[in-house]
């Protein structure tokens, strides 16, 4: 991350005529001097113990992970965003939200910080959540080296994301919040793997997540993105190499072909309105049979592009599409319940259709 000079944010404090939080020097990634009564030490998910206010009220995401995560407990506290929420996005969340003022990713992305942004936002701490790199702790200590904030990084997995919620309810004092949603999520997951253990091995649906314009890029098999896919079903794409990337691997498709998988997910703007007329695509037992589908994607992609909360709804969504029988629930109920909690939305009827359309409610 390219480091912002002190000197220079300093001096553009003095012409914008604002305040700003203390920015000096600090190592161990505490915002620097001695622990007042105003301050608390908290331990993040790094093991770090990083200083920060007793009463936090203005904070920032580092990236499009935490950017969703922080929306759904504390919407109110955000200052600004690390990355424009999508345009779908203005259906479902509150313009006051979607006008916060963009600063760039502090972390984990190619977005530009902007300095006069930062100074403006003023914000307490840089939040960061998701899975950890192998460099965290420097990552976390360098983003407080450079821009005078202190950082915390929370780790969000499927698996841990209730405690996650936690741990950040517990450091922005919301953890009544925090708790409706740790449960929320966890009860989704558990149930998740309930479902499958009744379906077995045996019973997995065979299927492929098929990306791209020409719908010829797969999420293998065992990639980070593939994390839902291969949970809820037989992720038949499995492939040498395994692009870390969320467009997938490169296929042909006669290896499509070769895979002849029992259901097809399509990302969004990928082919899913053209393969039933497409010879090429005709010969899959899918096609066939009607059993393709694409995933909805408002606000965010339900299988998890970003990887982030939008990906436990994909699980309530595929276990519904899959298995009905043993899932067994009213999905536009759970859909209304997700973006109310989640996306703070009261989700409409014909919302609820619209991103159906293509998948629960299609005509085949």
């Amino acid at each position: 991350m390219k480091k912002i000079n002190r000197a220079v944010l300093l001096a553009l404090v003095v012409c914008l005529g604002l305040l700003v939080l203390p920015l000096a020097g600090c190592s161990n990634g505490s915002p620097g001097g001695s622990s007042g009564a105003d301050n608390v030490v908290f331990k993040d998910s790094a093991g770090r113990e990083v200083e920060v206010p007793a009463e936090i009220t203005r904070i920032v995401p580092s990236g499009p992970l935490a950017q969703i995560v922080l929306f759904s407990l504390a919407p109110d506290l955000l200052v600004g965003l690390s990355n424009r929420w999508d345009a779908a996005a203005e259906k479902y969340i509150d313009t006051a939200y979607l006008d916060l003022p963009m600063l760039g990713q502090f972390y984990g992305g190619k977005g530009e910080l902007s300095l006069e942004e930062i100074v403006k936002a003023d914000p307490q701490v840089i939040i960061d959540v998701g899975e950890p790199k192998s460099s965290i702790i420097e990552d976390m200590d360098g983003i407080t080296e450079q821009v005078g904030i202190p950082a915390v990084h929370i780790t969000a997995t499927l698996e841990n994301m209730g405690e996650a919620y936690r741990k950040l309810g517990t450091l922005l004092g919301k953890e009544a919040e925090a708790e409706v949603l740790a449960s929320y999520c966890e009860d989704v997951y558990t149930n998740a793997q309930n479902i499958m253990k009744k379906v077995g091995a045996d019973g997995k649906v065979g299927l492929i997540y098929c990306t791209g314009d020409d719908g010829l890029n797969v999420i293998a098999r065992g990639s980070f993105h593939a994390e839902v896919i291969d949970l809820l079903g037989n992720n038949v794409a499995v492939v040498e190499d395994i692009s870390s990337k969320g467009t997938g691997n490169p296929v042909d498709l006669e290896q499509i072909l070769l895979w002849d998988p029992a259901a097809i997910i399509f990302s969004p703007d990928s082919v899913y309105a053209k393969v039933a007329d497409d010879r090429a695509w005709q010969d899959l037992r899918a096609i066939k049979e009607g059993r393709y589908y694409e995933v909805p994607d408002e606000p965010y992609n339900w299988m998890g592009f970003p990887p982030s909360i939008n990906r436990f709804m994909g699980m309530l969504w595929m276990l519904q599409l899959l298995y009905p029988d043993e899932a067994g629930c009213d999905l536009q109920e759970e859909t209304v319940k997700f973006y109310d909690l989640f996306y703070h939305c009261t989700l409409s009827e014909q919302q609820y259709k619209d991103l159906m359309a293509r998948s629960i409610l299609k005509d085949r």
